[in-house]
């Protein structure tokens, strides 16, 4: 709802002025509108409808420069009538826009100078709203952290933290953690850090009916999910969107983000295994391309075992010596891939080799070859079991290798 003073600020400018007044957010998203007064267009109505306005238009009005004026000026947007924008500002602080439509194009200097006058007050309005914000952020992410704590004493203070804060009824019993993560390269300049936090406060907007909470550190934040039901396929691939998007947007157009999504758990105290699962699908995504940029705890197959090993462990793990003794002879670089065929395929000789373009006979000598220099047996599971585990093991340590850090 909006904020009453914020309202009054509003509604007496427009009454003042008998013209129909709107603010917005740094964003363009609808903080507080007055009653129309038959100035309205299309632009306005769905603005109020909406709180928002469609991205494109967003993009329009900002490539004016609004965001950095001091002092009212006009804006022309295609397809709308022309606007007079007050940039709201406290202490040199952007934040909103102050909107008055210019049906008449007959501003007067003293309506020009009202509308400053209100977008200053509606300035100290904005940045006591803004300290509160963040003062309740801090304090909510506070207790996330300690909701994942490896301290069992430490969560058990967070529940009841969570609970005194009355931030949710008893009525959302399913808690999802969504984690996203800016790979290091991309997130080392404090603009980006900025940037990265920001978006991922306005992929919150996106849960519309349920809460979500977030923590931030640097260039890694995760999101708590709180829901009636688990979340929806949808309502995470919007959440990621939006993120994804708004970085772009106020970062770099070409950065790339990933995500993690956990288990659902219906207990509080069970959130730090939502919290673990999603950090490891969120490094699925980050290290292996087939996942894509959101990967899914219960999607992970083999690598929700493997992923759990420490690096160092793993690379070690993955110094089989039987696909060690393949590699060397593999002087054509075909019988890996040939065998990780013969495993994707579930040990299906035709599909294998359709994938791999070859003939029946033609797979059958290279799976012969193999288990000649490799001292392994395709027939018996335990050999099969080890050259699988280590061909997956060989692609987690590949990728490793390439994020040494991660």
């Amino acid at each position: 709802m909006p904020d009453r003073d914020l309202q009054s600020i509003v509604d007496e400018l427009a009454e003042r002025l008998r013209r129909s007044v709107a603010i917005d957010d740094p964003a363009l998203r609808l903080l507080a509108a007055s009653r129309h007064f038959g100035d309205e267009d299309t632009l306005r109505v769905s603005s109020v409808m909406n709180r928002s306005v469609r991205p494109e238009i967003v993009d329009d009005i900002l490539a004016h420069g609004i965001s950095r004026w001091v002092a009212p000026g006009f804006v022309d947007v295609e397809g709308a009538m022309p606007r007079l924008c007050a940039p709201v500002r406290c202490n040199g602080m952007l934040l909103g826009y102050l909107w008055l439509i210019d049906k008449d194009g007959a501003f007067t200097g003293r309506e020009v100078a009202a509308a400053g006058e209100a977008a200053a007050s509606a300035g100290v309005v904005l940045l006591r709203r803004l300290l509160l914000h963040e003062r309740s952020k801090a304090r909510q992410e506070g207790i996330l952290r300690e909701l994942v704590s490896a301290d069992p004493a430490v969560r058990a203070q967070a529940i009841e933290d969570l609970h005194a804060e009355q931030l949710f009824g008893d009525e959302c019993g399913h808690f999802t953690v969504l984690t996203v993560q800016c790979p290091a390269s991309q997130a080392s300049a404090t603009p980006r850090e900025v940037a990265f936090d920001a978006a991922v406060e306005d992929g919150l907007r996106a849960v519309a009916d349920d809460v979500a909470l977030m923590a931030t550190n640097r260039w890694r934040a995760w999101i708590l999910l709180v829901q009636r039901v688990p979340p929806s396929r949808a309502l995470v691939d919007a959440v990621a969107e939006r993120i994804t998007g708004r970085f772009r947007l106020l970062g770099d157009e070409q950065a790339r983000l990933v995500f993690g999504l956990g288990g659902s758990v219906t207990v509080l105290g069970d959130v730090v295994t939502s919290y673990q699962q999603a950090l490891l699908a969120a490094r699925a995504a980050l290290l292996l391309p087939g996942f894509g940029t959101l990967a899914r705890w219960g999607e992970l197959g083999p690598y929700e075992l493997l992923l759990k090993l420490p690096p160092e462990d793993l690379l070690n793990a993955s110094q089989v010596p039987a696909l060690a003794a393949v590699e060397a002879e593999d002087t054509h670089d075909v019988l890996i891939s040939t065998l990780s065929a013969f495993f994707d395929h579930g040990g299906n000789i035709q599909r294998a080799a359709d994938s791999l373009h070859v003939h029946r006979a033609t797979l059958y000598q290279r799976i012969k070859r193999i288990e000649q220099i490799s001292g392994c047996s395709l027939d018996s599971g335990d050999d099969r079991l080890m050259l699988h585990l280590g061909l997956k093991l060989r692609v987690i340590a590949a990728a490793y290798r390439d994020h040494p850090n991660r």
